[in-house]
């Protein structure tokens, strides 16, 4: 009979064990923003998080939570310290969050995460002012051969995407520019707008309501975007080049596997979802799915590119 008891009671651990994270979730989830309320990111996490709790199990609750703060470190950093039991995610910025283990300490790294999905492609675009006679790629690339160094970018910050960008072009075709980065995208824009630097560098999101004022010369995307399918992709004219600001969702490191295939399956839901895609694009936020091991291994060739560029032109 004792021996009966004790098969019996292994048998309910083992039962218990296997199905700990059946009915995940079974609180609420919160999603760390390193960043404050209202920004890009942290508009991307509250249109994303009514989808989440649409696919996730009924009654599901995912809420945001702000922590802002050192480029969005403070907020990366309490979820690669969190308990890995799928209740707390994060916002997970790309190429940004890598660049900041090279140019500062950091308490976190590539490998402090569970990679869920990106979500977000931002792609970036070259604009120049409206009058300017540097008015297409070809234009502008002749220019640049011709005089290196001369052809001035502006530009919202250096070690991000848009700086990254720039290294791309320029070890693709042998250009040279001169970079002038400005705190932010806003007076980075008015200064191309104003003729003070001859071409700029941004996000396709941040220059749709300034096409008046701008020429956007080419969007670096595989294939056109549906945001502005009238503007041809840097590929097409000739520059091999694909960038953008990236905008995903990570977890601690080791998270469970049955936690970590009921998110995944959650995100790739929400994509397929038309709602998800047009609630997406009205808050500025051009929609890409990666998931799992694909948005990891993205990740890595994130960071290895940042490393390339900080090992030969540091920017700090």
């Amino acid at each position: 009979m004792k021996f009966k008891t004790i098969i019996a009671s292994a048998c309910l651990v083992a039962a218990f064990a296997s199905n700990a994270h059946a009915e995940y979730p079974e609180k609420k989830i919160e999603i760390i923003v390193g960043y404050s309320a209202g920004g890009g990111t942290d508009v991307m996490a509250r249109t994303v998080a009514p989808f989440l709790e649409r696919y996730l199990v009924d009654g599901a609750t995912v809420v945001v939570k702000n922590m802002p703060g050192a480029s969005g470190q403070i907020g990366v950093t309490e979820v690669a310290n969190a308990d890995p039991d799928g209740y707390t995610l994060g916002t997970f910025n790309l190429p940004g969050m890598m660049a900041r283990t090279l140019d500062r300490k950091a308490d976190y790294s590539a490998d402090s995460f569970t990679y869920l999905a990106n979500v977000v492609d931002d792609p970036n675009v070259i604009v120049t002012a409206k009058d300017s006679k540097l008015d297409t790629m070809e234009k502008l690339m002749t220019a640049a051969k011709a005089d290196p160094g001369a052809i001035t970018v502006g530009m919202s910050s250096l070690g991000g995407d848009d700086h990254f960008f720039l290294m791309r072009l320029q070890n693709g075709s042998g250009a040279e520019f001169t970079i002038a980065p400005f705190k932010g995208s806003a007076p980075a824009r008015t200064a191309v707008m104003g003729g003070h630097v001859a071409m700029g560098i941004f996000n396709l999101s941040e220059v749709l309501g300034f096409r008046e004022e701008l020429n956007i010369l080419g969007v670096a995307t595989e294939e056109r975007s549906s945001l502005a399918d009238d503007i041809p992709t840097f590929t097409e004219q000739g520059v091999n080049v694909v960038n953008g600001s990236l905008r995903g969702f990570v977890a601690p490191l080791n998270l469970p596997e049955d936690v970590r295939g009921k998110l995944l399956d959650a995100f790739q839901k929400a994509y397929d979802d038309p709602e998800f895609s047009k609630a997406m694009l009205a808050s500025g936020n051009p929609v890409k799915l990666t998931l799992g091991d694909d948005f990891k291994a993205l990740n890595q060739e994130q960071y290895d590119f940042a490393k390339s560029v900080w090992e030969t032109t540091p920017w700090k």
